[in-house]
């Protein structure tokens, strides 16, 4: 089910998956695969649905609304994640909705599913029992804290809370500081998909499929754990330095008359230009800031010494004078500004939102698949479960080869 001969020659293309998440997480990871060319079948219990239908703000007729006022308005949430995917009903907790489902695994390459811990084989619908219907499927699973671990929901900040995530940020003394980015319910799908991908190509191997399971903590620490923060605790290095990291110095966030730059000056060239862009040139020579360890143990005095020189000019002129000596350095956006960046509109990195009545009526940029490919493309297909089970009919019938009464006994059953 594709919408047009562009989207031929996606990576992905062929590849059929089963996708029982809902939220972020879950349905991120499904739409990068919908993105680079596999049919997602979204499936979603016929009363309620994803839970992202309901996430506030809606976009339709009226434009961009905190409160849902007409049936055809859409959770941004929704548009967003759903993208590209061809959603049906199913009530896998009756034996109709579960036989079903199984005829689905029995066409598809991968299940994907971000239940808590436990809730898939409960339900009998996990691993083990996909595999024996399809010992080629691929089963993904993600969760908060592994697919054997029952320690309960998992949601984005209480991953940053536990995974040390929060206190990479922020000044000593000071809270923590959430993330703003969601980073454990978009860094953990990211893994789940390489380890699909990697689980597809062993796949070619040995003819059969496997587990692929991903925990959120497991992401996010793993990420935390690649600064050694013992290793600076024990050599004196102040572990949260706020908008600085002084174990590089100079390098992080100083402030300007009318914002904030961006800079990166750790090798010595980038650090005379820096001092040269300052007007110190002399700094160099410094004995506090004339090499790369002594500029580190004074990093404190450094930054001071930058911040009194950037306070009093415009953005701009930092921007210009740091460019000119060929310095790292960017302005702070917000990120409004950055999702219009042309070289990410051009790259389709950043995508429109599009409702799929009211097209002209948003003006609104979401996420889109930021890879390049020299032999390939990548992108949605023209399909969004607006219902829940938008495309019950055309995925019973034409994949699954169900009939008319069939699908009528489905409904009469209550199975969709």
């Amino acid at each position: 089910m594709s919408n047009g001969s562009d989207l031929m020659h996606r990576p992905l293309e062929g590849l059929v998956v089963i996708d029982l998440t809902r939220a972020l997480a879950g349905p991120y990871a499904t739409m990068l695969l919908a993105g680079l060319g596999a049919q997602v079948i979204k499936v979603e219990e016929p009363k309620g649905g994803d839970l992202a239908r309901e996430n506030s703000p809606y976009v339709g007729r009226d434009g961009i609304q905190v409160v849902r006022r007409h049936d055809d308005d859409i959770s941004i949430s929704h548009l967003t994640r759903a993208r590209g995917k061809y959603g049906v009903s199913l009530d896998l907790k009756t034996p109709e909705g579960r036989a079903v489902y199984f005829d689905l695994v029995a066409k598809a390459d991968i299940v994907v599913e971000n239940f808590t811990a436990g809730t898939a084989d409960r339900l009998g619908v996990g691993y083990h029992a996909c595999r024996a219907v399809n010992p080629r499927v691929v089963f993904a699973s993600l969760s908060g804290f592994g697919a054997t671990d029952h320690d309960g929901k998992a949601m984005d900040v209480i991953i940053q809370a536990l995974s040390g995530a929060m206190y990479t940020s922020g000044e000593p003394g000071h809270p923590p500081v959430r993330i703003g980015v969601p980073m454990a319910d978009m860094l953990a799908p990211v893994f789940t998909v390489i380890g699909i991908l990697a689980a597809i190509e062993q796949r070619h191997k040995t003819g059969t499929g496997q587990h692929v399971d991903v925990s959120m903590l497991g992401a996010l620490t793993s990420f935390v754990a690649i600064e050694n923060w013992s290793a600076m605790a024990a050599a004196g290095m102040p572990a949260r330095t706020g908008l600085t990291v002084q174990r590089l110095s100079p390098f992080g966030v100083f402030e300007c008359a009318d914002g904030y730059v961006a800079v990166v000056a750790v090798h010595e060239p980038l650090a005379r230009g820096l001092f040269a862009a300052m007007g110190q040139p002399e700094l160099g020579e410094d004995p506090r800031f004339c090499s790369r360890d002594v500029r580190v143990a004074n990093a404190t005095e450094l930054e001071a010494t930058i911040n009194d020189w950037s306070r009093q000019l415009p953005l701009v002129e930092v921007v210009r004078a740091l460019e000119a000596q060929n310095v790292p350095v960017a302005p702070v956006r917000h990120p409004e500004d950055a999702l219009v960046d042309p070289r990410v509109v051009a790259r389709q990195e950043t995508m429109a939102v599009k409702h799929p009545l009211y097209r002209s009526s948003i003006d609104l940029r979401t996420a889109g698949i930021p890879i390049q490919f020299s032999g390939a493309t990548t992108g949605f297909d023209d399909a969004l479960p607006v219902a829940i089970g938008e495309h019950n009919e055309a995925i019973f019938r034409d994949l699954l080869g169900y009939d008319e009464d069939r699908i009528a006994a489905l409904k009469a059953a209550g199975a969709i």
